[in-house]
């Protein structure tokens, strides 16, 4: 009896539809979640703030509408943050030693830090934005909104950071993207 139920259980949720969310392509603007599944920033959306993308935290942003959340774009390997007629925002990682993964964002003709690499990033098959193929970690900040800053590195406590964890980036496709001009400092 009881294998009859189960069997009945699977052929019902198996008819029931899931969302299908859209990966995207070419120039898609797209929001960017965490994924670390029994973590505290499970589907937590990315923003940025003040030259850094952080998970969570309190967006900081000049938007055409309301937006909790950044919008991004690909062009040739490099990151955006999406904004229709403002001065372009350039994302960026710092691998080196003394960035040891630190991504942000520059504004305009502002140059990036000096080791800093601005191409590399990609949206891998399982629809996750990587930088030169690695996947983020975020590190808790103290900032409002429970923010955590993303680092594109392998060390343990990138920045001296604590209690970072490891998360994939999910790119989700807008047909409605929010154009913004993010702060700089």
């Amino acid at each position: 009896m009881q294998f009859k139920n189960i069997a009945l259980f699977a052929t019902a949720a198996a008819a029931i539809p899931t969302p299908q969310i859209e990966t995207p392509s070419g120039d898609d603007k797209f929001g960017l979640i965490a994924i670390h599944s029994g973590s505290p920033i499970q589907n937590v959306g990315a923003t940025a703030w003040k030259g850094n993308i952080l998970i969570g935290g309190v967006q900081n942003a000049s938007c055409d509408s309301p937006s909790d959340f950044a919008t991004f774009y690909l062009n040739n390997g490099s990151a955006y943050l999406y904004a229709a007629s403002a001065t372009p925002q350039q994302l960026y990682v710092d691998r080196s030693g003394m960035g040891q993964g630190k991504t942000g964002y520059t504004t305009g003709a502002q140059p990036a830090p000096r080791n800093a690499e601005r191409t590399g990033f990609s949206i891998n098959s399982d629809g996750h934005l990587v930088f030169d193929g690695q996947s983020p970690q975020a590190c808790p900040t103290g900032l409002e909104g429970n923010a955590y800053s993303v680092w594109f590195s392998s060390l343990e406590n990138p920045g001296f950071n604590q209690n970072c964890t490891g998360i994939a980036l999910r790119a989700i496709k807008t047909d409605s993207p929010v154009s913004c001009l993010y702060t700089s400092d």
